[in-house]
C-alpha cells in the first residue's frame, strides 16, 4: 500500500477512533459514576484519558511503515 493512501486511511481511523472511545467512555462514567466518591472518579478518568494511546500509537506506527515501493 502506497505511504500516502496509509496515512490517509490510518488519519481517518484514528480520527474515528477518537470520537467513540471519548463517546463510549462517557456513557461508561455516567452509567457507572455518578455516585462514586471523587478520587474513585478522578482515577476512572484518569485511566480512561490514558489508555486510547495503546491502540493509537498502533494505528500511527501502523501508518509511519514504509512503502512497498509500488506507486
Amino acid at each position: 500500500m502506497a505511504p500516502r493512501l496509509r496515512k490517509l486511511i490510518g488519519t481517518i481511523m484514528l480520527v474515528v477512533f477518537i470520537s467513540v472511545y471519548a463517546l463510549v467512555a462517557m456513557v461508561v462514567a455516567a452509567a457507572t459514576l455518578p455516585d462514586a466518591s471523587g478520587p474513585v472518579q478522578f482515577i476512572y478518568y484518569a485511566v480512561a484519558g490514558l489508555i486510547w494511546v495503546i491502540p493509537a500509537a498502533a494505528l500511527i506506527a501502523w501508518m509511519a511503515k514504509p512503502g512497498s515501493g509500488k506507486t
